[in-house]
């Protein structure tokens, strides 16, 4: 599971891919079996999650690493190779970068419950 706090050393993949809606869910199933059958078990993973945009013209990858170097060992895996060339073949374009959370919030148990 995601964890997005200030306190953990870590780096985050914020990775957009712009794609035709019609290969935006061949995409997606695309990241999440790379996720489940490789990338989880690479060392420094910690947690991946794809999100799917509502106008079928983007997918986000977030995922976290422990280290920046854990992130470059697995682009020169030869095991996640080509599952990171058929995510780039599939899209238009693709936007990697890596982060580090500076500020994280989230609702107080009694947000969202009418109550003042």
């Amino acid at each position: 599971m995601a964890t997005i706090t200030t306190d953990q050393e870590l780096v985050t993949l914020v990775n957009v891919f712009t794609v035709s809606p019609e290969r935006q869910q061949q995409l997606a199933e695309l990241l999440a079996e790379a996720t489940r059958t490789v990338m989880n078990q690479l060392p420094g993973f910690i947690s991946a999650n794809i999100h799917c945009s509502l106008d079928g013209s983007k997918v986000v990858n977030y995922a976290q690493w422990r280290r920046v170097e854990d992130f470059q060992a697995m682009l020169g895996n030869a095991r996640a190779q080509p599952h990171v060339q058929a995510a780039t073949q599939l899209a238009i374009s693709v936007e990697p970068n890596l982060y580090r959370v500076v500020f994280s919030d989230e609702a107080s148990p009694a947000a969202g419950k009418g109550t003042v």
